[in-house]
């Protein structure tokens, strides 16, 4: 690996937090696993520092809508190299700024006419030197968010076990991640996904046993699911490593992350609280102890806002 901080130094384990009046809410004993408090405000610098500190190349080039562009641009200042994220040109504000304050730098794209990964494949080809890095669908990243995949296993122990462990799933890093940290460390709890109803390429994917693809990015309020189906090598872990996924609403996924706020204290992006919207979504099917892994909360605070004062949004503790 090149010279740079040990990942422990510089990554923080996740944080647990025990939930009671959300759990009273959701009908289940809830821990929440939140990443939102990880260096760059997400799960996402497990796998770009692994990527960052693996690769020779001195220059990455990635697609992201802003976690992963925002974490790879923290992990590659840490190895005095350089990279330049592609994002959709509607992504938010809030994300675009931390890729840029990270020292990235940013090329915003119109998804409507060019795709986010067309425009790295010819920035590959300006630059053959550079190392172009998936979000998602990279055994690197597997193994970087394998590393919290190992901090579920020993918390299971601490709580006496999970009956479930769910997690998002949009291009199915984490969730890969997440299976083969926890069966690495021995531990065999069912592992469920969380997807957007919108984009349901990986329900699909498991419905029908082979990879599918959505037609186009699915318009999900959760951005970091905006994938257009599972990595390759995601779908070998999970075709046989989850127990299944359940969709979720719009509605639902909002309403998790008034939830979150109102019930946990806790700020959460969309695409972080799809697995208390799974609990919502698929009401009455876990009575016991569930841990929900919120991968992020790093979310636009106009939207944010407008989330927490929607009609019927519970009330601020």
């Amino acid at each position: 690996m090149p010279d740079g901080p040990d990942f422990h130094r510089v990554a923080r384990p996740t944080t647990f937090i025990r939930a009671p009046r959300l759990s009273e809410r959701l009908g289940a004993e809830v821990t929440l696993a939140t990443e939102t408090f990880q260096i760059t405000g997400s799960f996402k610098f497990r796998a770009a520092y692994r990527v960052a500190a693996s690769v020779e190349a001195r220059e990455l080039i990635a697609a992201s809508s802003g976690n992963f562009g925002q974490a790879l641009a923290a992990a590659c200042r840490l190895f005095g190299k350089r990279c330049t994220i592609v994002m959709p040109a509607g992504s938010a504000r809030v994300k675009i700024e931390a890729v840029c304050a990270a020292g990235g730098v940013v090329e915003l794209v119109d998804t409507a006419r060019t795709s986010r990964a067309e425009r790295v494949r010819r920035l590959a080809a300006e630059r053959p030197n550079a190392y172009v890095a998936s979000a998602y669908d990279d055994p690197l990243v597997i193994a970087g968010n394998a590393t919290l995949g190992a901090e579920l296993a020993a918390e299971a122990v601490r709580a006496g076990g999970f009956e479930a462990v769910i997690a998002p799933v949009g291009g199915g890093g984490l969730s890969a991640g997440i299976v083969v940290g926890l069966r690495a460390a021995g531990d065999a709890t069912p592992v469920w996904g969380a997807e957007p109803a919108l984009g349901n390429d990986a329900a699909e994917s498991l419905r029908q046993g082979r990879l599918v693809a959505n037609p186009s990015e699915p318009a999900t309020l959760a951005d970091g699911a905006r994938t257009l189906s599972l990595g390759a090598h995601n779908w070998t872990v999970l075709r046989t490593g989850l127990a299944g996924i359940v969709e979720v609403g719009e509605d639902a996924i909002a309403e998790s992350v008034r939830l979150l706020f109102s019930l946990a204290n806790l700020k959460a992006e969309p695409t972080g609280a799809l697995a208390v919207a799974a609990l919502l979504a698929a009401a009455g099917r876990w009575r016991g102890r569930v841990c929900c892994v919120v991968s992020g909360g790093n979310v636009d605070p106009e939207l944010y806002a407008a989330l927490l004062a929607a009609p019927g949004a519970p009330p601020a503790p």
